[in-house]
């Protein structure tokens, strides 16, 4: 009897470890807000790293956490790392592109608790008084991930905090 359980577990992890490597090996987030604000106000928001504390919701996260700016002062080049004691972790965050309000492209590093090789872009598109501001992330699916996934919603815990960042950028821009 203990013997037939025991095949009946090891068989069902194994299809799991099997469905794992079956799911994509890349993943996005997106969310998208409408903000009524014209889009040369929000994007000095995005576009350097220095003023992501009126917006961001990771900065909330460990208000205490150590931040190292670098790079230059905002787009392109600019450089933000991060360590946290607790929630935040750490990792590095690289203006890659930057489109004056229209698109900014960040190559994010992270390092703890997972280490991972991500891009995050931010574009904004112009309709009419206001602007669509889309937050999206995407990048690799290792098979550590995939296998979380089967357990974890990525797109329902990152996008949640898309979300709210989308919202704190709506009420930082609509005074």
């Amino acid at each position: 009897m203990l013997k037939k359980i025991a095949l009946a577990v090891l068989a069902l992890i194994a299809l799991l470890l099997i469905y794992a490597a079956t799911r994509p090996d890349t993943f996005r987030v997106e969310r998208t807000a409408r903000i009524a604000a014209p889009a040369e106000k929000i994007y000095p928001l995005i576009d350097d790293f220095h003023r992501w504390s009126a917006w961001s919701p990771y900065e909330k996260l460990e208000p205490d956490m150590k931040r190292t700016f670098g790079g230059a002062p905002a787009g392109k080049g600019a450089t933000y790392d991060w360590e946290g004691k607790d929630k935040a972790g750490a990792g590095r965050m690289e203006i890659t592109e930057s489109t004056p309000s229209s698109k900014v492209a960040i190559k994010l590093d992270f390092i703890k608790p997972f280490e991972g090789h991500n891009t995050a872009e931010f574009t904004l598109q112009p309709q009419g008084d206001a602007t669509q501001v889309t937050w999206a992330m995407y990048g690799p699916s290792p098979y550590v991930a995939k296998l979380m996934g089967i357990f974890f919603n990525m797109d329902t815990m990152i996008g949640k905090d898309f979300e709210v960042g989308l919202a704190n950028l709506k009420t930082a821009t609509e005074k």
